[in-house]
């Protein structure tokens, strides 16, 4: 597997023609003045009639459903059926395709709690291409999650510091539409990574958060797909995502091997190896030691966490010790150190109850390319009723990706034929497959 960026899971690249700033002038004339502009225009009336009516007819079986739910139960003064506090447990979903890459467990059916923690939620967004999906996830949250308590701060790095040079500030289109739906955005400087390694933004915005208040990070690139107030954060013990693939490291031939390199970075920081190990998998399988995706993570108190992981990933960084030095640091040193990080602090993997995320609540999609080609319908649907509203549309006007897979319809008609295959496709040949259908952004 290669060391670099371009063909793994876990990290997406950087930027790409589609962050470049665009064209100014009247979008409906340039719009014209594109080859096939009527042919596409009428594709996308015809899409935008086919979505509203799975929009109705899905509205019709959701109203049919409550009907029969409300004739069939029982009277006000009956004795709750199951453990007091819970609901039934909702259907079982559709049998899911085994994915290509390694996930926590399967999620259980959440109950509605007796009270829900307040938690601040955290992401990252600049100037173009961030910045729309930020304005996404909002979308989704404020959707999907109308119960959810807590701020939903955006950190917008300014154009100083470790990201001087940078036009980083978020446009007024997307600054706009986010304070619309509720989020907070909050600049601060990165003096650490900033342009150098833009993955380290994660790691210095987590200052800007309060003290000892519960938080999750969310990379911008997730959309919410469920009631996140729901889901049984203990947020004393933390955790993060392990929809994660073994990206890192890549143990060369005459050794170290993982257990050696990843004893190196515990006993760097006094933590205790042998309790972060799964003792389920096998000596030398890169499952068998604690690695997580940076995608989500969360914690009791974003001060000692975000000072810890900025201290160790700068100290790994600049001295990567010997057992690292055939080890490649770029994109992946803050999931090398995030681990570190949720071990030192008394978390660790997570249980059964957090299958939600990457699960029925979050989806971390990446790209639209990659939702249609492999992720929940589910998502795909409120992706696409979202960006039919008007504010995000227009803020995805000029996206390519979104203009051809979702409003054109190419996503549906050109990816879902082939999903039975591309959701459990290792995804270095599925990046492939796109690229030669033509559908992978930049």
């Amino acid at each position: 597997m290669s060391r670099q960026n371009k063909e793994n899971p876990d990290k997406m690249p950087r930027v790409g023609p589609d962050d470049a700033a665009h064209p100014q002038g009247d979008p409906a004339a340039a719009a014209a003045a594109r080859p096939g502009a009527r042919d596409r225009a009428a594709r996308q009336a015809a899409n935008r009639a086919a979505r509203e009516a799975r929009r109705a007819a899905a509205r019709a079986e959701r109203a049919a459903r409550r009907q029969d739910a409300s004739r069939d139960a029982p009277p006000a003064s009956a004795e709750p059926v199951g453990p007091p506090g819970n609901r039934p447990a909702d259907p079982a979903p559709p049998a899911r395709s085994a994915p290509a890459f390694a996930t926590g467990p399967e999620p259980i059916p959440l109950p509605a709690p007796s009270h829900s923690v307040r938690f601040n939620i955290l992401i990252v967004a600049q100037r173009g291409r961030l910045a729309r999906q930020a304005a996404l996830l909002a979308a989704s949250l404020r959707d999907s999650a109308p119960g959810w308590q807590g701020r939903l701060i955006v950190a917008e790095p300014r154009p100083e510091g470790a990201w001087a040079g940078s036009d980083t500030l978020i446009e007024p289109p997307a600054r706009a539409l986010l304070a619309d739906l509720g989020a907070e955005i909050t600049p601060f400087t990165a003096r650490v990574f900033g342009r150098a390694y833009p993955y380290g933004n994660k790691i210095e915005a987590l200052s800007l958060l309060p003290a000892a208040e519960p938080f999750l990070f969310l990379d911008s690139d997730t959309l919410i797909t469920g009631p996140l107030d729901r889901v049984p954060f203990d947020f004393a013990r933390p955790s993060a995502s392990m929809r994660r693939s073994a990206s890192w490291p890549e143990p060369p031939l005459y050794g170290p091997g993982y257990g050696a390199i990843w004893k190196s970075l515990h006993d760097r920081f006094g933590l205790d190896f042998a309790a972060s190990l799964d003792l389920s998998q096998p000596d030398e399988h890169w499952e068998r030691y604690l690695y997580f995706n940076a995608g989500w993570f969360f914690g009791p108190d974003p001060q000692p966490f975000a000072q810890r992981f900025l201290d160790w990933a700068q100290a790994v960084r600049d001295d990567p010790g010997d057992a690292l030095a055939c080890q490649s640091l770029d994109p992946w040193l803050d999931q090398v150190v995030l681990p570190l990080v949720i071990h030192a602090l008394g978390g660790g993997r997570p249980g059964p109850g957090l299958g939600g995320l990457d699960g029925d609540m979050t989806c971390h999609y990446r790209n639209f390319a990659l939702l249609y080609a492999r992720e929940p319908e589910p998502a795909i649907d409120l992706a696409e009723r979202l960006l039919a509203g008007p504010a995000l549309a227009a803020l995805f006007a000029e996206n390519e990706s979104a203009r051809t897979l979702i409003l054109e319809g190419e996503g549906r008609r050109r990816l879902f034929p082939m999903r039975a295959q591309t959701r459990t496709m290792p995804e270095r040949t599925l990046r492939h497959l796109l690229r030669q259908q033509g559908l992978w952004p930049g």
